[in-house]
């Protein structure tokens, strides 16, 4: 009897002390895809805007989340192949970032792997989604507004230099069809009695040929699309507008930190930093379909007065007075 008692009582010993340990098994962290167009070193401060984010919301990269980083380094053919590797590895969700053709690979790849953009250019129009407010599908995010921008840019850059007439638009063919923006471009290049002379850059690594095409039709400025090869090769472009004295806007910030003239654009720092908002919400059960998708609430001009220096070029008052950040 008292044998009895002594077995019963071990066993129930071990049962306790063995359910709490069952309990605490570590839980497996999710994985997260990054897909990324350009080189780390091209968007480094918006890739850092990202992990910031994921910290603030109380995620540990190795701990809490890991991070499966792919970056095509600028060359675009090798996205389709990045984004089915990390669905090869089954991660929980990918992040696109860096260009549309980040976003259409990942789309293409898996159509049921939760998919956050990082800043999207009009994913509706190239039909990414089927609405901002209801995106439906597994893919929702960030994106950066329409095409109306490259207006907004025309018109600044007419603003700061107004004896401009001639205008070289540099821009990069992502799929067969040309994009939408080259009439929406013109369109607005005419209302503010500009002409615009588009230039297509055929080869990522080469930009001397488009380079001679805008001396030799004679632009006074120039503007380039939101494409991955510009970022990723944004000295290219600086150095032509210094050494031909030519006056410039751009899509992105860094340009101008990198000593371009002026830029317009949403914070794309703070669009990466708030896809980390959408991971959380899909890591904690919504789904991509349920969320809107975001478009910027805030447009950044930024001059670089040593670059204008550098052209002999004077700011007019009116427009330094609405810039939001001057570099000295």
């Amino acid at each position: 009897m008292v044998v009895r008692i002594l077995i019963c009582l071990l066993a129930t010993f071990l049962l306790a002390t063995a359910s709490p340990a069952e309990a605490q098994q570590p839980k497996k962290a999710p994985r997260i895809g990054f897909l990324c167009a350009p080189s780390p070193s091209a968007v480094s401060v918006r890739i850092e805007a990202f992990r910031r984010g994921l910290g603030e919301l109380g995620y540990v990269e190795g701990r809490d989340v890991v991070v499966e980083y792919r970056y095509a380094e600028g060359k675009l053919d090798r996205l389709p192949d990045l984004a089915a590797e990390l669905v090869q590895l089954k991660v929980d969700l990918i992040v696109a970032a860096g260009g549309m053709q980040a976003f259409r690979a990942a789309k293409n790849a898996t159509s049921t792997i939760p998919i956050v953009v990082t800043g999207a250019g009009d994913p509706v129009g190239n039909g990414l989604i089927a609405s901002l407010a209801q995106p439906g599908g597994n893919l929702t995010g960030l994106s950066l507004g329409g095409n109306e921008l490259y207006g907004k840019r025309l018109e600044l850059l007419k603003e700061t230099v107004p004896k401009i007439s001639r205008v070289a638009f540099f821009w990069y063919r992502s799929g067969q069809a040309a994009p939408s923006f080259l009439n929406d471009i013109q369109a607005s290049a005419q209302a503010l009695g500009l002409q615009v002379q588009s230039i297509e850059v055929l080869n990522r690594n080469d930009f001397e040929d488009p380079f001679r095409a805008a001396v030799k039709w004679g632009a006074h400025a120039l503007t380039v699309s939101i494409h991955p090869v510009f970022i990723g090769n944004r000295k290219q472009l600086l150095d032509f507008a210094a050494k031909n004295r030519r006056a410039a806007i751009y899509y992105a910030t860094e340009f101008v930190e990198d000593g371009g003239l002026m830029s317009y654009a949403p914070q794309f720092a703070d669009l990466w930093g708030r896809a980390a908002t959408y991971v959380d919400k899909i890591l904690k059960g919504r789904k991509p379909a349920d969320l809107p998708v975001e478009q910027p609430t805030k447009f950044e001009l930024v001059i670089n007065l040593k670059a204008a220096k550098q052209i002999g070029l004077t700011i007019p008052p009116n427009v330094l007075a609405r810039a939001d950040r001057v570099i000295k």
